[in-house]
Formats: C-alpha cells, sequence, structure tokens
C-alpha cells in the first residue's frame, strides 16, 4: 500500500472524529441529547478499555502465553456480568456525591480528603504515563509496516509519536475542557469513542474473518492448527497455565476496570443514570468477547506463515499486508489507531480533572489569603486553563517517555504494570462503599503502603530499576508481587481503620455512601445573609452568572423564601458543596465553601442522629418528614410575610407622612403665589415669574396624582396595553436619553453591547420603556461610587422573549432590604429627602407583570443589578395581541 495513500486515510479519520465530536456536543448543548445518551452509545464508550495494548498486544501475548491473554478479559466480564448491580451502586453514590473522577470518589468517602486524592492522582499518573506511551509506540510502529518506501524507519518517522500527541491533546483540550459542567460530562468524546469502538471491533472481525476462512481452510483447519501449535516445543513451555499467575491477572484486570482512571470516566461520570449498566451488564461482556474471539487463530498463523523473528504484537497488521489486502490491511490500521487515540483521549481528560481538581486549584487556594468569593478572577477560566495544562502535560510526559524508552521491550509488559499499579486503589475504594468502619487513616494506610510495595517490586524493575526478590522456584514473580501487594494494602487499610476512629464529616459521609442515600441534615437555619452572598458570588465565577443565579433561586423558593438568598441550613450548604463538586472535585468545593460560609454548626451528635434515624426509617416516618417539611416550608413563609408586613407597616406610616407633605407643598405654593397674583401693584415680570412657579408645582401635583392613579389602575388589571414589535436597541437608547436629565452634572460611563441590543420584542414599548426609564435613572440617582458607571446587556431568551441586565458599579443594596425594594410603601434612603414617594419600583413591578414578563433584583453583582425578563408574548387579555401577519418588520437598523 502506498505510504501517502495510509497518511491520507489516517488524516480523514481524524477528520472525521473531529467532526463527530463537534456535532454531538452541538447537540447537547441545544438539549437533544437522546441519542447521545443511548444506552448502546454508553456501552461502546467502555470499549475504551480495549487500547492498543489489547488490539495489538493482545495477539502478540497470546503468541508468547497461550490461553493466558483472556485474563484480560475475563476479569472485566465477571464483574459486568456477575456484578452489574454493585456498578449500579457505584454509579448511584458517585451521581449523588457529583464524583469528577477515582480520586474524587475516594476524597469524598474519606473526609473530603485533598491529600489522598492527590495521591491518587499521584498513582493514575505514574501508571499512566508509559501507558500512553505505548500508545504512541503502537502507532509509530504501524506505520513503520507500510513504510516501505523509507528503508530507515527510524530516521524517517521520527516526528509520528510527536505529530500524534500534539493532535491527541488538541482534540482533548478542544472537546474535554469546553466548558465548566457540573456533571463532567463530555458528549462530544463519548460519541467520538462510540464510533472508534465500531471501527476496530469492524477491523478486528474482517481481520479474523480473513484468517479463519481466507488464511485457513475454516474453524476445523484453525483449530487443528492450534493443536499443532500447543505442541510445538517453541511455544510450549509458554503456553502453559500457571494457576497463581492465571488467579493474579483475574483480579487485576477485574479491579482494572474499576480503577482505571480512563474507564472511571467513561463508566461513572458519563453515565447519565445508573440504569445505563442494564444494557452495559451483558453487551459490554458481548463486546469483550467478540473482540477476543479472533486472537488465538491470528496468532498461530501469524507463526506459521509469517517469517521467524517477526514481531507477534504486529501480526494483525504484517498478515494482510503479506497477503497483498490493503484495504483490509487500512482497515485494521485505522482500528488499531482508534484503540490507541480513544485511550489517550480519555486518560488525558481523567487525569487533567485529578491534576487539576487535587494538585493545581488546591495550591492556588493555599497561595491565595482571601476568600474565593473576593477574587476579582474568573475561577471558570483558572480551573479550565489548569486542566488544559494538564493534559498538554499528561501527553508530553507520554511521549517523553516513548522518546527516553526507545521503543524497549520493557515498554511492551506495561499494560500489565499499570493495572497492578491501579490496583493498589481496590481495597480502598470497596471498603468505602460496603464499610461504615472504614475511615481516612485506613485508606491512607492501605494505598500507602500498596503504592510503596508496587513501586518497588512491579514499577521500577520493569523500566530496569532494581529486581524482583529471588523466589522458590515454580512460583511467578509477576503473581507473587501482585498478591503480596494487594494482601498488604488489605490488611494495613483494615486494621488502621479499626484501630483509629473517623472524624464527624467522616462519619457522615460513611453513612451516604453505604447506605446509597442522600444524607439527611439536622440543625436549625441560620439567616446569616452576609454569608450567602458570598457563597452566590463564588458559585457565579465558578459555574457563570445564570446557572447559580437558577440554583440559588431554587433553594430560597425550597425553603419558603423569595428572592436568591437562602437561609444557610446544613442541607443547602451541603446540595452548594457537591454541586461544586461537580466543577473542582469534592476536597476543593469543600475548601472554598468553608472559607466562604465558615462552620456549618454539625456536631458529633448530629451526625450520629442522623445515623440512627436513617436506620430506623420507614415509609410513615417518611410521610411525617414530608408533611414536616411542608408545614416548615409554610411556617417559613409565614414569618417572611410577617416580617415583611411589620417592616411595610412601619414604611406605611413614613409613606403617608411623604405623600401629605408632597401633597400639601405644591398645593400651598399654589394657594400662597395665587393670592400673590391678586396683588394689584405687581410687575409684570413678577406675574410671570409667579405664574411659571404655580406651572410647576401644579405639575408636580399632577406627576405625583399621575403615579397614585397609575398603580392603582395596575393592580386592579384594567390597565390596557398597546402591543406591537419594537427593537429593544431603540428602546434602551430612549431610555438613556430621557434619564439623563437625572442629575446631569455626574460624568456616568455606559458600558453597553449595542449589536447585541437588537433583539425585536413584542410588547407594550411605551410601558417598557417606562421601566427602564425608572431603573437607569435611579442608577444615576443613587449610584455612590467615585466613577459611577453602568453595564446595560440585551440578549434573547430560548423559546422567544428577552433579558435586560441593568448593573451599576455602587455599594447595592443590603440584604435586609432586598425582598422590600419592589414594595409600593418601602423608600430605601431617607424618606426626609425629596425626590418622591418611591413609588417608582413598584410601579416598574406591575408594569412587568402586566407585560407579562417580571424585574428582579440580583445580588452578587457588586453594585445594583437589575434584570428586566420579557416573554414572548404578553398574556391574553392585556391589550390587543397582535396576529402574525399583523406584525410588522422590524428595522434592525434604527436609534
Amino acid at each position: 500500500m502506498p505510504f501517502e495513500t495510509l497518511v491520507a486515510g489516517c488524516l480523514a479519520y481524524a477528520a472525521l472524529m473531529f467532526a463527530v465530536a463537534f456535532w454531538a456536543d452541538r447537540q447537547a448543548a441545544r438539549g437533544r441529547v437522546r441519542w447521545l445518551d443511548h444506552p448502546v452509545v454508553y456501552t461502546l464508550s467502555l470499549s475504551v478499555y480495549c487500547s492498543a495494548w489489547t488490539f495489538y498486544g493482545a495477539v502478540g501475548y497470546a503468541s508468547r502465553s497461550g490461553l493466558e491473554f483472556a485474563t484480560i478479559y475475563l476479569g472485566p466480564t465477571v464483574v459486568f456480568a456477575g456484578s452489574w448491580w454493585g456498578l449500579r451502586r457505584l454509579v448511584r453514590v458517585a451521581r449523588t456525591h457529583h464524583v469528577t473522577s477515582i480520586a474524587d470518589l475516594l476524597s469524598a468517602r474519606f473526609g473530603k480528603s485533598n491529600r489522598l486524592a492527590a495521591l491518587v492522582t499521584l498513582i493514575g499518573v505514574l501508571a499512566a504515563t508509559p501507558y500512553i506511551a505505548l500508545q504512541l509506540q503502537s502507532v509509530r510502529l504501524s506505520f513503520e509496516v507500510f513504510a516501505t518506501a523509507h528503508p530507515n524507519g527510524d530516521g524517517t518517522l521520527g516526528g509520528t509519536a510527536l505529530w500524534l500527541a500534539a493532535g491527541l491533546a488538541l482534540f482533548t483540550i478542544l472537546f474535554g475542557t469546553r466548558n465548566l459542567a457540573a456533571d463532567e460530562r463530555h458528549h462530544g468524546v463519548v460519541m467520538a469513542i462510540a464510533l472508534e469502538a465500531v471501527v476496530k471491533l469492524l477491523a478486528f472481525l474482517a481481520l479474523g474473518g480473513f484468517v479463519v476462512w481466507g488464511l485457513a481452510d475454516g474453524p476445523a483447519d484453525i483449530i487443528a492448527r492450534i493443536a499443532r501449535a500447543s505442541n510445538d516445543p517453541v511455544l510450549a513451555e509458554g503456553w502453559r497455565l500457571q494457576p497463581d499467575r492465571w488467579a493474579a491477572l483475574n483480579i487485576v484486570s477485574a479491579a482494572a476496570i474499576l480503577t482505571l482512571p480512563r474507564m472511571f470516566q467513561v463508566m461513572v461520570i458519563e453515565a447519565a443514570d445508573e440504569d445505563r449498566l442494564r444494557v452495559a451488564g451483558w453487551a459490554f461482556p458481548a463486546y469483550l468477547f467478540a473482540m477476543s474471539l479472533f486472537v488465538l487463530p491470528i496468532a498461530v498463523m501469524g507463526h506459521e506463515l509469517l517469517p521467524v523473528g517477526a514481531n507477534p504484537d504486529l501480526y494483525v497488521l504484517t498478515l494482510p499486508e503479506a497477503a497483498g489486502q490493503n484495504l483490509l490491511a487500512l482497515l485494521v490500521f485505522l482500528g488499531g489507531f482508534s484503540a490507541a487515540t480513544s485511550m489517550v483521549v480519555v486518560s488525558a481528560i481523567a487525569l487533567s480533572t485529578m491534576i487539576s481538581n487535587h494538585w493545581l486549584t488546591p495550591v492556588w487556594l493555599a497561595l491565595r489569603k482571601s476568600s474565593p468569593s473576593d477574587e476579582p478572577d474568573d475561577l471558570r477560566t483558572l480551573v479550565l486553563n489548569s486542566r488544559r495544562l494538564a493534559i498538554l502535560a499528561v501527553v508530553a510526559a507520554g511521549w517523553i517517555y516513548h522518546e527516553a524508552s526507545g521503543g524497549s521491550t520493557a515498554l511492551a509488559a506495561m499494560g500489565l504494570v499499570a493495572f497492578t499499579g491501579v490496583a493498589q486503589v481496590l481495597p480502598a475504594m470497596l471498603g468505602g462503599l460496603l464499610w461504615r468502619g472504614a475511615n481516612r487513616i485506613g485508606a491512607y494506610a492501605g494505598i500507602g503502603t500498596g503504592f510503596a510495595m508496587w513501586l518497588v517490586l512491579i514499577f521500577l524493575p520493569s523500566i530496569g530499576i532494581g529486581s524482583a526478590p529471588p523466589l522458590p522456584s515454580g512460583v511467578d514473580p509477576l503473581a507473587f508481587s501482585i498478591f503480596l501487594t494487594l494482601t498488604a494494602n488489605s490488611l494495613a487499610f483494615i486494621l488502621c481503620s479499626i484501630f483509629c476512629f473517623p472524624d464527624p464529616v467522616e462519619r457522615l459521609q460513611a453513612l451516604s455512601f453505604v447506605s446509597a442515600v442522600e444524607p439527611r441534615q439536622n440543625g436549625a437555619p441560620a439567616r446569616g445573609e452576609d454569608r450567602v452572598e458570598p457563597l452566590l458570588v463564588m458559585a457565579r465565577r465558578i459555574w457563570g452568572a445564570d446557572p447559580a443565579l437558577l440554583f440559588f433561586r431554587a433553594e430560597a423558593a425550597a425553603q419558603g423564601k423569595s428572592g436568591y438568598l437562602p437561609d444557610l441550613t446544613p442541607g443547602f450548604l451541603t446540595r452548594l458543596e457537591r454541586r461544586l463538586a461537580g466543577s473542582v472535585g469534592a476536597a476543593t468545593a469543600h475548601a472554598m465553601v468553608e472559607r466562604v460560609a465558615g462552620s456549618t454548626g454539625l456536631t458529633v451528635a448530629d451526625l450520629i442522629q442522623v445515623a440512627d434515624e436513617a436506620q430506623r426509617a420507614k415509609e410513615e416516618t417518611q410521610r411525617l418528614e414530608t408533611a414536616s417539611i411542608e408545614l416548615a416550608r409554610t411556617a417559613r413563609q409565614l414569618r417572611e410575610a410577617n416580617e415583611k408586613l411589620t417592616a411595610l407597616s412601619v414604611q406605611k406610616d413614613a409613606f403617608l407622612d411623604q405623600i401629605s407633605h408632597e401633597l400639601r407643598t405644591p398645593m400651598t405654593s399654589i394657594r400662597a403665589f395665587s393670592e400673590f397674583l391678586s396683588t394689584p401693584d405687581l410687575t409684570e415680570a413678577e406675574r410671570r415669574k409667579f405664574a411659571d412657579i404655580i406651572h410647576d408645582e401644579a405639575g408636580r401635583l399632577t406627576r405625583l396624582l399621575d403615579n397614585l392613579l397609575d398603580i392603582s389602575v395596575l393592580e386592579s388589571g384594567e390597565a390596557r396595553l398597546t402591543v406591537a414589535v419594537s427593537n429593544l436597541h431603540t428602546l434602551i437608547e430612549r431610555a438613556l436619553t430621557a434619564a439623563s436629565a437625572t442629575r446631569p452634572e455626574r460624568v456616568f460611563s455606559i458600558d453597553r453591547d449595542p449589536l447585541a441590543e437588537y433583539v425585536p420584542v413584542i410588547t407594550d414599548a411605551d410601558r417598557l420603556l417606562q421601566v427602564l426609564i425608572n431603573v437607569i435613572a435611579n442608577a444615576r440617582k443613587y449610584c455612590d461610587a467615585d466613577r459611577p458607571s453602568l453595564k446595560i446587556r440585551a440578549r434573547p431568551v430560548e423559546g422567544g422573549g428577552a433579558q435586560i441586565d441593568i448593573v451599576d458599579n455602587g455599594s447595592g443594596i443590603d440584604p435586609g432590604q432586598q425582598t422590600l425594594i419592589f414594595e409600593k410603601f418601602s423608600r430605601l434612603n431617607d424618606p426626609a429627602r425629596a425626590g418622591g414617594a418611591g413609588l417608582g419600583l413598584a410601579i416598574c413591578r406591575e408594569i412587568m407583570a402586566s407585560l407579562g414578563g417580571e424585574i428582579s433584583y440580583l445580588p452578587g453583582l457588586g453594585g445594583r443589578a437589575f434584570r428586566i425578563s420579557l416573554p414572548a408574548r404578553p398574556p391574553t387579555g392585556r391589550g390587543r395581541i397582535p396576529a402574525p401577519e399583523d406584525i410588522p418588520d422590524v428595522d434592525m437598523t434604527d436609534g
């Protein structure tokens, strides 16, 4: 096959993967995730387990060790087919706690310890780096098989691994760090991996069919050839089964399917829910069976037909190439390419999340003296950039290892070395899920002991540093090392957990993990608005403004409160921390919430009571708890309403005093100057002066009466609307011009995005303009910044309608008064000051209600921030709603 054809096919395949990932991300962004979340797609994504080491190396493994290669498939098959209910429970716990990685799972279970997560991350990085190098090496070798025009393959293709590493890093950054979601799912990457799973399966099955029915004379001939090969003196010694090695390899392969960072990513983090495993419980073992079905026939035929000294790991390529089957060889090459690239991409995503959440971000928090809510930086950008940096570092480390090793024979054994390394996490993982007595000290001891022994007995000898200890004849060194490390690990974990007492946070987490339920929270709510708003600021800088506001508003509503600031209850703090954990990890989220909110008020007695009640909980208890929650919510609503009414009652008296003053003042002036006009000896200039005063005071009196009548009409629902299509840009321009008469001596800077304001809306333009003028005029009047500025942002809303945010840079409104600002009798400034009766925002609220929209105050944005939300159309019965054919085209260039 021409080498150029191979390169062109590889580039076309890579372009296809980019296109599929981009399409899937676009579909997910639009909420079209039905096919993206299909159980078949989820099952195919699990095929990332079958890396290049499996695709190429399984045949080489079989040629050297016979049926021992099957252990790599049997372990995962037993886990999925025999313990799928346990995997469902693992997914349920991980989704409940918004776990982001295997390290984060252990951190969340054992007291949210970031040091433990950092240790697990170190194990993952050390185990995965040579494994990534193996993928790069396999692709490089597969290129060299076809580079017949380049006799010095090493010199000509020396940059293949570098270019591949760069391309995979770019793909991973583009589709693995597009945003910071609370569930850490990557639809584009998963869909691309699912497609690659189909490609490598079809390639392997096509090759197997060609070998059995093309090179051999069918299954019977293959069986006879395998029987002859088992008697071959060259192969017989390696094909002899060793029970201890067989058992050890089955154990580590079963452990790897649970603890490899890439497998945990696709199996747990990317799962939409635990029901995906109903299909995967049988479909994934079937996929593994199909991938292993032709391994032994290919190994036997390669041994018989290819020259002595041919690399068994490349039989899958050299057999069709030697037979002149160029298209089949290209398909097999793409299958191996898929196996290598999918492993590198998912490993890089999983490890970068672990490195960012448990190494880089905690170091940044430790170096900063201030609270995360006080930082001017965008925390989302910080976390995303740290993940991108980690992806580059992980892939670069694999390439450096590849170059340093030079493709040595030690590299071929790194698959098992990686499996045994990550297996050291298994005892703590299973113990944390099944045993409430397991604690952080035990996890430290078990993982630390197993990791240290793995380094000395397995990892370092595999790269030529040191050697395994001498063993009696007949004892396999690898099997001995596996059993020794896992036994010492488990014993240290159990003994230290028995003799050490967990702290309160661990006890609460143990209850939740072992019972696979949401832990209940006790304790009275603390008002603490001064601590809630900084939490909102912190969440906004991690998730973005709208997701944070929606979460806080929903929490406040669940407590029976209006607005965006819920009470600091333990339940609210727990849910907030878990949502944050989905973005930055459990340990980092815990540190952030603790730094901002301080102590949550939980005691050991509270936690023990929670555990005891959870054990005794029955259906009647649940019913009573539900009723109690509803009663508490109703009581909280009544208490808040009573507090508001009490405050409004006080302000009503001030309002009436102010109204009487506002009415008497112009009336007194009109009467006094009318009497002056009756004086006969006035000059013409004096008459004009007094007449102007009477005119101005009459206008002032008229405006006040108009406001009172306006709010009365709006509240009664009798206001008539003149509904038409308007352009938000034009209305904002008119509002800014009209409001500039308020304190014109102040220099106000305006921050706008004029192009984004060209949004057509169906509404009453005059009424909406009245609201805009009022809000902007209030900002000009009350903003107390030295250099006042006003930020205006307008944008369309999905499904129709629009939102307008108007934010100044002043000191904002005190949290205790934010629920009163839209009430008729509320005045935040001194009532004795001139400037009206304080009806402006109350009128704005009624206008927006009549338009079918809403005006709300947004806390946590620095100064006074108001959001004006417009529906697609005003509600029926509010004026005449134009039919579609009556709506004129909007001139988007006006204003």
